[in-house]
């Protein structure tokens, strides 16, 4: 066997239609596209979810959800918590022991007036705060 003499197993492939050649063939005058139309004509083109002029399935149904890929931070409040102001180092894993965070947590943001007080305890780059008073 060679890439020479290899053929197609037997009934797998079908000869090419062969349309517009004259009435003869049976694929005359009209090509097999059917009387007048748009569908008829030279460089037909639909448009992908276009309905004939009905408002398309995808303008019919609501539009629904958005996913935001932007992470936001956890945000807690230091004035309404008082037991993270009393840490010594203020990390994720220090904030998660007293105060009830779930798993999926990665960032937290502190806020509140007395949450500037707080910079010079965080040893966390993932634990920011806010700079107003």
């Amino acid at each position: 066997m060679a890439l020479h003499n290899l053929k197609p197993a037997e009934g797998s492939t079908h000869s090419r239609k062969i349309v517009g050649r004259g009435q003869g063939s049976g694929m005359g005058k009209t090509a097999t596209r059917g009387n007048k139309g748009q569908k008829s004509r030279t460089g037909y083109k639909v448009k992908r979810g276009f309905e004939g002029g009905q408002q398309p399935l995808a303008r019919r149904l609501p539009k629904v959800g958005f996913k935001s890929r932007v992470v936001k931070p956890y945000a807690i409040n230091v004035d309404k918590y008082e037991k993270i102001a009393t840490l010594e180092e203020i990390t994720v894993e220090s904030i998660k022991s007293v105060y009830r965070i779930g798993k999926s947590v990665k960032s937290v943001k502190l806020i509140g007036k007395s949450a500037k007080d707080l910079a010079e305890k965080i040893k966390d780059e993932k634990v920011t705060y806010t700079n107003k008073k």
